[in-house]
């Protein structure tokens, strides 16, 4: 099939679309009904949820562009969850598959928890950064691309029969491809195009889209508010270029219903909510040394926190993050040190101190792929045995999993209060796609509740023990420097009551009794967490992090379907709720689903006696003593529903 006859360059540039794309584009949406024609003519197909997706070279905007589409989505009244597309390389090289960076825009009619399967529309810089998605599988059948035609004719005969190539082949193929000349419209505004060619697709996207010109106005200004008036009044130009140029040129026209929230709302990513989090707690140090992909929280926090008295201590390295923030307990308050993946192996040492002194500490780890260096920039769910059991020696640690964006607020709060209760350390595990990814959630009120009270500075009573470990609970009164009747020598070597050094048998195994029982008094007050669907069935799904509403989506699909399937998602996996075991039980089969490494057992060399299981698998497997299965991936993607989904019917028929 070949492309329509290019106009003459003379002539006003409109998108060119191939005959194939045409057919195609019939195909990409499924149209409920229809509005009135647009002002301009297009009648507009209503749709109850679109996957946009932004993509160019490292530096160009499309990251903060689909943050934008986002967030004048979310002020429309629409759902959204962003994912960022984040190059490996810090400066990778222009026009290459590896460096692709941008972002993934779900837009519904509805509330959303996770990015969807493949995107419906894909805007893209050029081919190259274009052909990484198509290869990665990440383009829905019938997708709208429109794509930047200012290669088509680079002085580069290599860079102009690469561009040809591509477009021919995707316009053959399954997709609807527009040609968009981008850069040829943003030199009539700017000089150069590749500092505001994102503004320019954004106003674009909201004419598509149908988006409030006047809200992505107020956006624009809102991005660029540290900028010179004269920076932000470009930015607006190129918005409103690119809203009339598609308004003029695209024959493409969709509106998603929307629905303003009943409260206030914000729209912030993971690490941001973390950062709130971290305000909301009464914590008032922060320290941590720079990492991909947790570092940004520090960013935020850098801007914030004096404003409440708190302070960012930026270290040498992760010892001693660690080793500071322990300090700053040990003097009185509960301190947090936020990490990934290396950073927290690198702490283990100084954890272990935390937890062998008994000073509350709150770690945070922002998981990544790996090991060592692994893919730092993409998201996986590789920590959570590390989180457990990490450490030399019986290392006792609470471990949380945030579950939403919105739960990473909350469980900073929720870490600190246990952290203070017990004296240990808890460590709340989210990853880089709760990091990055944008979903509007309510405005949380402030409650005096999260704070701790002020630090007791009393005299001791005389006769008082540092470490008076209670027989039931293995809990003993915090000790604060400086109050009287309080001196004794801490150490991290093992020790009595009194804090005095002792290796003696029977007292080294009582303060190894006493820290474990703290976590059997915390289980003891956690609920059972809510099953999704019903309480008894064919097949529970059991998750925990970032994969909960990718599971969830894919439930409510397989049981609109008529299948017998539930799920359950972990929260507290250190120590894991009472209740479990029993719910477990109700159903023929049990699988979890996470996003970390388990071995397939149609390989042919994999049988059940060798087989490496999942990580969640493996806890309750040895915690409940029952033959759970497990599905996964380490694509270095966010699960997708459409994927889990095809695991369970798969596990279902018995095939798996």
């Amino acid at each position: 099939m070949n492309a329509r006859p290019r106009e003459n360059k003379s002539s006003r540039p409109e998108a060119k679309q191939s005959q194939a794309g045409k057919a195609a584009q019939n195909r990409a949406p499924t149209p409920r009904r229809k509005d009135p024609p647009s002002p301009k003519g297009k009648p507009a197909v209503i749709l109850d949820e679109h996957i946009v997706e932004i993509v160019s070279d490292s530096g160009e905007g499309a990251q903060r562009c689909g943050q934008a589409f986002g967030s004048i989505a979310a002020r429309m009244g629409n759902g959204i969850w962003t994912v960022e597309i984040i190059p490996a390389e810090i400066q990778p090289p222009a026009r290459s598959m590896a460096g692709t960076s941008g972002n993934r825009v779900r837009v519904s009619s509805h509330r959303v928890t996770n990015g969807g399967d493949e995107a419906n529309l894909v805007v893209a810089f050029n081919e190259q950064v274009l052909l990484s998605r198509v290869r990665v599988n990440e383009l829905k059948r019938g997708c709208i691309i429109l794509l930047e035609e200012k290669w088509r004719s680079d002085p580069d005969p290599d860079i102009a029969a690469s561009y040809v190539q591509v477009f021919d082949e995707l316009s053959a193929g399954d997709f609807s491809v527009y040609e968009i000349p981008m850069e040829f419209e943003c030199l009539k505004y700017v000089a150069d195009p590749r500092r505001g060619k994102n503004m320019f697709v954004l106003g674009m996207l909201c004419s598509i889209y149908s988006l409030d010109l006047e809200a992505a106005r107020q956006q624009v200004s809102f991005i660029f508010a540290k900028k010179k008036d004269k920076i932000v009044q470009d930015n607006i130009k190129l918005l409103e270029a690119g809203h009339e140029w598609a308004e003029g040129n695209l024959d493409i026209k969709f509106r998603i219903p929307s629905t303003k929230a009943q409260e206030p709302q914000i729209v912030v990513n993971g690490n941001i909510s973390l950062g709130l989090g971290v305000l909301a707690s009464g914590m008032e140090v922060c320290a941590m040394y720079p990492i991909t992909p947790a570092t940004s929280v520090s960013h935020y926090l850098s801007d914030v926190f004096r404003n409440v008295g708190g302070m960012v201590h930026q270290a040498e390295d992760e010892i001693a993050a660690c080793a500071f923030a322990i300090g700053a307990s040990y003097a009185g308050k509960c301190a947090v040190t936020i990490t990934s993946g290396p950073g927290f192996a690198l702490k283990q040492e100084t954890i272990g101190l935390a937890v062998m002194a008994e000073i509350p500490l709150v770690v945070v780890n922002v998981q990544r792929g790996g090991p060592s260096t692994g893919l730092p920039t993409k998201v996986e769910q590789g920590d959570l045995l590390f989180a457990c059991f990490g450490g030399h020696g019986d290392t006792p640690k609470v471990v949380i999993a945030a579950a939403t964006i919105e739960d990473c607020f909350y469980s900073v709060i929720t870490a600190r209060k246990i952290a203070e209760t017990f004296n240990t350390v808890v460590v709340v595990l989210t990853d880089a796609s709760l990091a990055t990814a944008q979903q509007p959630f309510p405005r949380p009120r402030f409650s005096e509740e999260w704070l701790s009270p002020p630090a007791d500075q009393s005299a001791i009573p005389e006769g008082a023990k540092p470490y008076d470990w209670d027989d039931t609970t293995g809990l003993a009164r915090r000790f604060i420097p400086g109050q009287p009747n309080g001196m004794h020598c801490l150490t991290g070597l093992a020790h009595d009551r009194m804090s005095r050094v002792a290796y003696d048998p029977a007292i080294n195994q009582e303060g190894t009794r006493s820290r474990s029982l703290k976590l059997a008094s915390l289980q003891k007050t956690l609920k059972t967490p809510p099953v999704f669907g019903d309480e008894e069935g064919d097949m529970l799904v059991v998750g925990w992090g970032s994969t909960k509403g990718a599971i969830e989506e894919a439930i409510e699909r397989l049981r609109a379907e008529g299948l017998s399937v539930s799920s359950l998602h972990l929260r507290f996996l250190q120590p894991m709720a009472s209740g479990i075991g029993d719910v477990i039980s109700r159903f023929n089969k049990v699988m979890t689903v996470e996003n970390n490494w388990s071995d397939d057992i149609n390989d042919e060399i994999i049988d059940e006696e060798n087989r490496r299981y999942s990580e969640l698998a493996w806890l309750l497997r040895a915690r409940y003593l029952v033959d759970i299965d497990c599905w996964s991936e380490v694509k270095g993607q966010s699960l997708k529903p459409g994927a889990i989904a095809h695991a369970i019917r798969v596990r279902l028929e018995g095939k798996g």
